[in-house]
């Protein structure tokens, strides 16, 4: 599912990234795909880390589409790991976000004009931003505070730039998707928690 991980020296630059974050290995995160140009990104605080576009539709929203929405996932696996499937042409799936769990780091994988493909419905893809967390449903210790702090400003910015209201009628897990068969966030997310948060940000 991953490509093999290069056992080379990591390049001073890595290392100067890494340093900026003293606690997390930035060797592991893969680098773009060759030919990949670096894009602004649409939400400041982000690194650009773009899915191929094999995984999501190009659009121009939220002219061509209304944006509504924000769907809130659980990779289930680990930051690097979702970013080398978004990145496979194979997989068919991407999210807007991913937000990383023992710091909050966020990458942004898909433009909000876009569609990802990450909820399983069409309507709601082409009107929602998707944003994937770091963690796995029954560990609810990986939903650390830094998680929780940096995707509620990720969110409260996105409602911001779209006027979606921040409850949970807009803000939505994955699990209330129409037609979907996953579980996500699960019942460890602690809902009240992270809209306080959003609406404190």
């Amino acid at each position: 599912m991953t490509t093999p991980v290069s056992l080379s020296l990591p390049t001073r630059r890595r290392l100067l990234r890494g340093a900026l974050l003293a606690a997390v290995p930035y060797a592991l995160l893969p680098d773009p795909p060759a030919g990949a140009q670096t894009q602004a990104v649409d939400y400041r605080p982000a690194e650009w880390q773009p899915a191929t576009a094999a995984n999501y539709t190009a659009a121009d929203r939220p002219t061509s589409h209304p944006v509504d929405r924000v769907v809130i996932h659980v990779t289930q696996t680990e930051f690097a790991k979702t970013l080398t499937v978004f990145q496979n042409p194979r997989k068919r799936v991407s999210a807007h976000y991913v937000v990383r769990s023992v710091d909050g780091h966020v990458a942004q994988c898909v433009r909000e004009s876009d569609i990802a493909w990450h909820a399983g419905n069409w309507d709601v893809n082409t009107r929602s931003v998707g944003i994937e967390h770091e963690g796995w449903v029954d560990r609810p210790a990986s939903f650390t505070d830094a998680l929780y702090e940096r995707s509620a400003r990720l969110t409260a910015s996105v409602c911001e730039r779209y006027g979606i209201p921040r409850d949970r009628a807009h803000i939505i897990g994955h699990y209330e998707v129409p037609g979907t068969d996953h579980t996500d966030p699960g019942p460890n997310w602690d809902w009240a928690h992270y809209l306080r948060l959003v609406n404190g940000a």
